[in-house]
């Protein structure tokens, strides 16, 4: 069965969000201690991220509450701070992996349609699609708002095939998070593809059919699948296409 669609996670797989998320913190910090805030930034941070882990990693009013729980209140002055100061941080670190517009345009010439489906708010996905110039190169973006479900939840690749007007065995999964994107996609029998290059949690068996240390090596997998090639649905291939490799967690999209 031809492969005629591939489904991407979108943090951690097309961008670097983690990455992002630390950097734009830290500019949230520094511009808070400019503007009078007291404690050392290694405290401040960890207070931060004690709220994301309780809250989520997409907690809109993380500073709200941070604030509240640090000083009894809100202070406008810190508030508007931070999220000046994460924002231009955001902004500048927001960035696609190496050779994902490569990749995305490569698909598109051979006919696949291409989706996204991030267990972020609908706004934030799109946000980050668009600053990213990637809006237009998905016929589908599915987030939490349009099932109230989280991967890995079969309701957020169900709507996909859905939407795409597709079978599982027509549809690859690529995504960094095996315990969601892997885990999820295999239930309803989509093929999935690790993106090793965006795992931040080391690890050692992903329990994927593909796995990648380089966007680009998904053209090459599909390739080879629709032209009824050599590699098996247990293969692993890492980084160059064509040979086989050894294939292994926060909130994020």
């Amino acid at each position: 069965m031809l492969i005629r669609a591939v489904i991407f996670d979108l943090d951690n797989t097309l961008t670097d969000f983690m990455t992002m998320k630390d950097r734009a913190v830290d500019g949230a910090i520094d511009d808070m201690v400019d503007a009078g805030l007291t404690g050392s930034r290694a405290e401040i941070k960890d207070k931060i991220y004690r709220i994301y882990r309780r809250e989520g990693i997409e907690y809109q009013n993380v500073f709200d509450l941070f604030l509240q729980e640090e000083l009894g209140r809100v202070d406008h002055k810190l508030l508007a701070s931070a999220i000046i100061g994460y924002r231009r941080a955001r902004d500048s670190f927001l960035v696609l992996y190496p050779h994902v517009h490569y990749t995305l345009v490569e698909l598109i010439r051979r006919g696949l349609k291409l989706a996204v489906i991030s267990d972020a708010p609908a706004l934030q996905a799109w946000l980050r699609l668009a600053q990213l110039k990637l809006q237009t190169f998905f016929e589908h973006v599915i987030t939490f708002d349009d099932t109230g479900e989280r991967k890995p939840s079969p309701a957020p690749f169900q709507r996909a095939l859905s939407l795409l007007g597709l079978g599982a065995g027509e549809v690859l999964m690529v995504g960094d998070w095996p315990e969601r994107d892997m885990v999820g996609a295999a239930k309803l029998g989509i093929r999935t593809v690790f993106a090793r290059y965006g795992d931040t949690f080391g690890t050692v068996d992903s329990g994927a059919d593909y796995e990648l240390d380089d966007i680009m090596g998904l053209i090459s997998i599909i390739d080879h699948l629709n032209a009824g090639g050599p590699l098996g649905a247990a293969a692993k291939v890492l980084g160059a296409p064509q040979t086989p490799g050894q294939g292994g967690k926060e909130e994020r999209g």
